[in-house]
């Protein structure tokens, strides 16, 4: 009889081997299709492989996580220019985000995220990366920064941006430049409308929220864009969206 091969989770096995130094990295470029087990590409982090699989990695990211694709993308197509500025991530987490405006020119980010112990060690290093932990951006004023930011990304979770927004349009300085806020309906449309798997496929949902999210920057004093539908789709397969409040 035929011995059964052992198996792990594929994100486990790449940190394992050296192929990335975090399990976090391995999620992403998982999540990317970046990834090949035995010559076919694998996009679940936790699907369980035998130990002996060949694994591949396409092309490494050239971010600490995926985020920093989806700003990528929302930076080109507002043709937002963050050279010089100092700007607040919101909801920094791995830092993929944090990692982009670096890469784009940012002089300083302040990466804010009420959890702990997730930014990426290499920026967590960067003398450019100020690391706001445990900070719950509704209770941070003014006060607690050195230097008050330009502009401000957010992506967070499990809180509505209709919480959020506020608190970050008043910690901007005088001559702000905006705010490129990550739309994720999930979050926005309360748990009855949440379909199976945690995913929001109604459009017309979809449309009512971004309306509302645009109309909280309104009432803050910024001008909306139309929304960009991000090009990478949410962990479970939502479809987020930028808006891109300036003014």
């Amino acid at each position: 009889m035929q011995r059964k091969q052992k198996r792990e989770r594929l994100d486990l096995l790449m940190v394992e081997r050296g192929l990335v130094e975090s399990r976090q990295k391995a999620q992403a470029l998982i999540m990317a299709g970046e990834v090949r087990v035995n010559d076919v590409v694998c996009t679940k982090a936790g699907q369980a492989v035998p130990q002996s699989a060949e694994i591949r990695v396409q092309s490494p990211l050239p971010y600490v996580s995926r985020g920093g694709l989806k700003l990528e993308a929302a930076l080109d197509h507002f043709q937002i220019q963050v050279d010089g500025l100092l700007v607040m991530d919101v909801g920094a987490s791995t830092g993929g985000f944090t990692h982009c405006l670096l890469q784009r020119g940012a002089r300083k980010v302040l990466a804010v995220d009420v959890g702990h112990g997730q930014l990426d060690l290499k920026l967590r290093q960067d003398p450019r990366v100020v690391v706001l932990e445990r900070c719950n951006i509704r209770y941070l004023t003014p006060a607690d920064l050195e230097e008050l930011p330009h502009m401000a990304t957010v992506d967070v979770s499990f809180i509505s941006l209709r919480l959020v927004l506020p608190a970050v349009a008043g910690l901007l300085r005088e001559g702000r430049v905006g705010i490129l806020a990550l739309v994720k309906p999930q979050f926005e449309v309360g748990r009855k409308h949440v379909g199976p798997g945690g995913v929001v496929r109604d459009r017309e949902l979809h449309r009512r929220v971004l309306e509302e999210i645009a109309g909280v920057g309104r009432f803050l004093g910024f001008e909306a864009s139309e929304p960009f539908p991000c090009p990478l789709l949410g962990p479970k397969g939502n479809q987020e969206f930028f808006i891109w409040f300036t003014g």
